[in-house]
């Protein structure tokens, strides 16, 4: 039975079903036992008819009742019920703290996973598909473990007694009975067929509407400022009727094909035993135990066929989820790595681009030809309008992405010769938008990085001037922070993402748009520290606004991915280029904005 079960499953679930029990390994003592109780529990279970057939030719034909016999059976009977229910009970047990087990596992693996990959699998992977395969698909395995693996492997195991006990019955008229597996197998595959693409549109559907409500949430103040909420819901509406209909046409399948087919099967085979049973007694005594007996064990064939069919619909789901997972932990684009056995360290902070050129697509260079050096302590500021390429010397740096034509060294080793712990200890980044965690003040800035005191914490935030809005907080250094620190102001956000990056007291600080969100007042806050921070330190600054890096040693001006002009505030002034015009045009918005506002004062 079981070997023809797996014929029915095509080769690629097949993979897929063995590679999800693969999971199965490190638990092995745990399901042998589970699988020994699930044994006895069906040899308590296929024993009962036997007794009430032994009951019916010895005691109910020749009307024939002594009472202590009676009793016994009575006694053994109903012990066998119990006892089939206890161990059932006990075997389920056993087989949902295994699927939770296995699940976690594998939930925690796939976590993994995601921290590995490299970010250009993210900008092509919407977030809420990558929540669907962490929360919904595993779900969908966990039901396959918890559900279809024990019902399938009780159930067979059932069938297999059933089979057992027709042999010694009657032998020819269980061979006919054999009949029915190429009928029920059948219909396995026709309903694995019928069903495999609406499983998938299902599923696909499922992850578009995980996707479009993480956008929608996190996109909620621009959907209220802009009123867009009748085009969200019109596209959330869209998208949830396809799902509808997708899970509709599976329920329509699974009410033709699963109970009513077995149920027609199951009536056809009851009519054959009866006129197997009504010919035979012509010539022969009709054996009215063995009549019961087949009848029961006829009924109690189907029941363990209609659970598996019932199941079919779990296990279908469940391979489509395991192939989304699998493709994740299967997916070979991994975040950077060391190359090498080497362990260089970071010392001084020397940082060399030569001759770097770079594609997000493989086809179009955001950066060409990329070549300047930053000494150590030096500032670099790099400046150019949206699109230059600015952010993505910033990623290269940080090792977010591949270099892939030319080479960047920090203090004269590869930057690919690094270890990633080396890394991420020397190099502090601070974003334009800075991101904080659900915890509270202190663990946002220590940021697991068990060598941060809390002295140092304190001594970090002081530093960068946060020491004063953190210690008014309820609960000062312990204020609760909520998601992405919603409940601080922008230049409040930013002050912790600086005393976070000055905590690990970096060598190489990379400052992206650090000032650019937040006022004017806060800014000059930031300014002071920045200006402390960089004393001492190499520094990468992107900046919008020139005036924030007029102090820097060497200015670059990119343009469409190529370093145009280099050189200080005052040589690029002088020069009379593409700086000299984003400089007067910023000098130029701001007067006009002094002037508005003295005219409206």
């Amino acid at each position: 039975m079981s070997v023809q079960i797996e014929s029915a499953i095509p080769k690629t679930d097949r993979g897929t079903l063995w590679r999800l029990l693969r999971y199965v390994t490190p638990y092995k003592g745990r399901l042998l036992i589970a699988l020994l109780v699930l044994v006895a529990a069906t040899v308590t279970d296929v024993v009962q008819p036997i007794l009430v057939k032994g009951f019916i030719d010895n005691n109910l034909i020749p009307r024939h009742f002594p009472e202590g016999p009676l009793v016994r059976l009575a006694i053994t009977y109903v012990g066998l019920v119990l006892v089939t229910s206890a161990l059932n009970a006990a075997q389920l047990m056993l087989f949902q703290i295994l699927a939770l087990d296995i699940i976690q596992r594998l939930r925690v693996q796939l976590f993994d996973k995601l921290q590995e990959l490299a970010l250009s699998f993210f900008d092509r992977t919407p977030v809420g598909v990558l929540v669907s395969r962490v929360t919904n698909d595993t779900e969908a395995i966990l039901q396959m473990f918890m559900t279809v693996l024990s019902t399938f492997v009780q159930n067979i195991s059932v069938l297999a007694g059933i089979l057992i006990a027709m042999f010694v019955l009657d032998v020819r008229l269980a061979t006919y009975c054999l009949l029915l597996f190429p009928v029920i197998v059948g219909i396995m595959v026709l309903y694995r067929k019928a069903t495999s693409a609406v499983f998938h549109l299902a599923r696909q559907r499922l992850s578009l509407l995980n996707a479009k409500l993480n956008e929608s949430l996190q996109g909620m103040y621009v959907i209220q400022a802009m009123r867009q909420q009748f085009r969200l819901r019109k596209e959330f509406g869209d998208i949830n009727e396809s799902y509808r209909k997708a899970r509709f046409r599976n329920m329509q399948m699974n009410a033709l094909m699963l109970r009513p087919l077995t149920d027609v099967v199951y009536m056809f085979a009851l009519m054959a035993i009866l006129w197997f049973f009504g010919v035979h007694s012509f010539t022969h005594v009709v054996d009215i135990g063995v009549l019961y007996a087949f009848v029961n064990y006829l009924d109690r064939f189907f029941e363990p066929v209609n659970n598996m069919m019932m199941r079919l619909n779990f296990f279908q789901q469940a391979m489509v989820s395991a192939q989304r997972v699998f493709a994740i932990l299967d997916d070979e684009t991994m975040a950077p790595r060391q190359i090498g056995q080497g362990n260089p360290q970071i010392a001084h902070g020397r940082i060399e681009f030569d001759n770097v050129s770079f594609s997000y697509d493989g086809k179009t260079d955001v950066l060409k030809h990329i070549s300047f050096t930053a000494e150590p302590g030096q500032t670099v500021a790099l400046v150019g309008h949206t699109g230059s390429g600015k952010s993505s010397m910033m990623n290269l740096l940080m090792r977010f992405y591949p270099v892939e034509h030319g080479q960047i060294r920090i203090d004269g080793v590869d930057l690919r010769d690094y270890r990633d712990e080396q890394l991420r200890r020397h190099i502090g980044l601070v974003l334009q938008d800075p991101f904080l965690f659900v915890g509270d003040v202190r663990s946002n800035i220590r940021l697991g990085n068990l060598f941060v005191t809390d002295e140092k914490i304190v001594e970090s935030a002081e530093f960068v001037q946060a020491d004063a809005f953190i210690r008014k907080l309820p609960g000062g250094y312990s204020a609760p922070i909520g998601e992405r620190g919603a409940t601080l102001s922008t230049g409040q956000r930013q002050l912790l993402s600086f005393a976070r990056t000055m905590s690990i007291e970096p060598t190489i600080l990379v400052l992206d748009e650090a000032t650019a969100s937040v006022d004017t007042e806060t800014e000059e806050a930031i300014q002071d520290a920045l200006a402390k921070m960089r004393r001492g330190r190499t520094t990468i600054a992107i900046a919008h606004r020139l005036s924030t890096i007029q102090d820097a040693d060497l200015i670059l001006v990119l343009h469409h991915g190529e370093i145009v002009e280099r050189g200080t505030h005052q040589e690029l002034l002088a020069k009379g280029g593409l700086y000299h015009k984003m400089f007067l045009l910023q000098q130029g918005g701001l007067r006009e904005f002094g002037t508005m506002s003295t005219t409206s004062g």
